[in-house]
């Protein structure tokens, strides 16, 4: 795992090319450090996830896997979803630039991030039910809030691999770029948000996870107390005068 950073985003790359950046015990490890990293630095706005070599992630170890107890299994399973969950609620947006094969839990990984890019030669799908196994991460809900409950239940229920410009057509991608302009159009758009009131996106960001579960009027009352939150502060007087003064 590499962790950069560039102006007012992180660059996280998981970097196993050897293995297709198969995802062991001491990857999972890693990028719960190098999130905590992130976190730790106030000017970082964004991060992006991408992966080393040909492949994003091609999920889990499945060498590392098969010599493990039910009990090892489990404490590996948990730090798993307790990672994802950090993904999830990271109050600043993620950005997932999918740069080759994204399966089973690589595409779970990418699947948690706010926002996915893919390389025009990306493959993404689950294979869980070839190798007797199921999804973890929270892609039972992110995948149906994704793509829609029908097109989840085919790609998991086939295990079938879909390109980038099919992912793109069920909107599980939001941009097909070159594999040469992948990372640079990901720093793009890192660079677009940043321009944007920080406390903005993340009261945004949250009222949108909450939007899965709440009421209209709950949510509703949200978007108050949000909005409150943000019109009193002084950065909105200065994007205030900032305004007046382009027009």
């Amino acid at each position: 795992m590499t962790y950069e950073k560039e102006n007012s985003y992180a660059i996280i790359t998981l970097n196993r090319p050897e293995v297709l950046n198969a995802m062991n015990a001491q990857m999972w490890h890693e990028l719960r450090d190098v999130l905590q990293q992130a976190k730790e630095e106030e000017d970082n706005k964004t991060i992006i996830f991408t992966g080393a070599g040909r492949a994003f992630s091609s999920g889990a170890d499945l060498t590392e896997s098969q010599y493990r107890s039910k009990e090892e299994y489990r404490d590996y399973l948990e730090e798993l979803q307790k990672i994802s969950k950090e993904i999830i609620f990271y109050p600043n947006p993620t950005i997932a630039a999918i740069n080759g094969y994204a399966l089973g839990s690589g595409l779970e990984l990418a699947l948690a991030c706010d926002i996915r890019l893919a390389s025009q030669q990306a493959k993404m799908g689950f294979p869980e039910a070839k190798i007797a196994s199921s999804i973890t991460g929270g892609t039972f809900l992110l995948l149906k809030e994704i793509i829609g409950l029908g097109k989840a239940k085919e790609l998991l229920f086939t295990s079938r691999f879909i390109t980038a410009e099919e992912a793109k057509k069920i909107g599980m991608i939001n941009q097909v770029v070159t594999m040469e302009d992948l990372l640079q159009k990901a720093k793009e758009l890192a660079k677009e948000i940043s321009k944007n009131s920080l406390l903005s996106i993340r009261v945004m960001k949250e009222g949108l996870r909450l939007s899965q579960d709440k009421t209209l009027d709950e949510i509703m009352e949200y978007e108050v107390g949000s909005c409150l939150k943000t019109v009193t502060t002084e950065e909105r007087k200065e994007k205030l005068k900032e305004f007046h003064k382009k027009k």
